[in-house]
């Protein structure tokens, strides 16, 4: 059982495979146009111009172009555009600066981190909520990744032959919460099959707190649905058919209802993808409260809460998600370890004000 401060407590074994991350193209120093034809008019702007780099034998992802167009390094006709999404037509001259590469090995950065427990092997931390985990495109430092290898320094192994912290999974830029990470090879090696294990064999529990709004029907549920990348948004996750998506399941517990407005949920998930809690509670109609991916169509909700309320989660200014507990077995020692985390202060603030002001909802 969770017992955190507040009075927030649940019990839940959170299983969850974790995905390998996606690091951006590096790009070579180059300037060049590309003339649109009347095929390729009305494409998006990021699609026609991987397609036209991919022809020249520059070979950008998606993401590294909608980084560059984001930065100023593209203009249509002369004039900068700085949206991906923007139509391209016939005729127009896209123009592209790519600037020149970097060195593609993160370097340490003194970065505070909150350290709960470190040996040898491993280390566990208590990531803030604002904190990219690896470097990629739009991040390539200011990282955990960076603040790990200042912190760690020679302790560090050659994982994969650069020396690093191991990355075996990863929490989303503004969600807060317990993570570990490898120092060397041989922990990096058992946190990963411990991770691919789902949890089944290997001893793996991940727990969260999430504010959702509206208060299910339900006391509890379970969601089993596929998920996969958006087929119009690559940058969202959607639930889609079976066949090009990957089993999803989470099962969820309220855990506090305030009013009819919104509730705090504990979530156990029997696998771990993207943005899965974000997303599975969004298509049961209570997408979390401050998620501006998931949640854009509940903005107007916020109206309805009190004005304390109203407040503490305009400060929060993100999901309200938090990995609020970790369990696993240390790959090297055998011991059976388990950490908890507190929610941060916005969370806890934002608990306070909606409990506050809630009235009740007739449960």
């Amino acid at each position: 059982m969770l017992a955190l401060a507040g009075g927030w407590s649940f019990g839940l074994t959170v299983k969850e495979e974790e995905l390998a991350l996606d690091v951006a193209d590096a790009g070579e120093p180059l300037s060049r146009a590309f003339h649109v034809d009347q095929r390729r008019a009305g494409e998006r702007l990021d699609r026609f111009l991987a397609a036209e780099t991919s022809a020249t034998g520059a070979s950008l992802s998606r993401t590294r172009l909608k980084a560059l167009i984001e930065a100023g390094a593209v203009t249509v006709d002369g004039a900068l555009v700085a949206d991906a999404n923007f139509s391209v037509r016939a005729g127009q001259i896209i123009g592209l600066e790519i600037p020149p590469a970097v060195d593609a090995t993160p370097w340490g950065e003194d970065i505070p981190l909150n350290v709960v427990f470190e040996d040898a092997h491993l280390l566990v931390i208590d990531k803030p909520a604002g904190l990219v985990v690896h470097p990629a495109a739009g991040h390539p430092t200011g990282t955990l990744v960076n603040a790990l290898i200042a912190h760690c320094g020679e302790s560090l192994s050659g994982i994969g032959g650069v020396r690093r912290p191991g990355i075996v999974h990863r929490l989303d830029k503004d969600t807060s919460g317990l993570m570990v990470v490898a120092k060397t090879d041989l922990a990096h090696q058992g946190l990963a099959r411990t991770f691919a294990d789902h949890g089944k064999t290997l001893g793996l529990t991940r727990e969260y707190f999430c504010f959702a709004w509206g208060v299910p029907a339900r006391p509890s549920g379970v969601v089993d649905a596929p998920l996969g990348r958006h087929a119009i948004d690559r940058e969202k996750i959607a639930i889609v058919a079976a066949a090009r998506g990957r089993h999803a399941v989470t099962h969820w517990r309220i855990v506090e209802r305030f009013g009819a407005e919104a509730s705090l949920i504990a979530c156990r998930l029997e696998t771990g993808r993207t943005h899965q809690i974000r997303v599975h509670l969004a298509s049961i109609g209570h997408p979390l409260l401050g998620d501006p991916v998931y949640g854009q169509g509940f903005k107007s909700k916020a109206a309805r809460l009190p004005p304390a309320a109203q407040a503490a989660l305009k400060a929060l200014g993100r999901q309200a998600l938090h990995a609020a507990a970790l369990g696993f077995v240390h790959p090297v020692t055998g011991e059976s370890l388990r950490f908890e985390s507190a929610p941060p202060r916005d969370m806890q603030e934002l608990r306070a004000a909606l409990a506050a002001g809630a009235t009740p909802s007739g449960d």
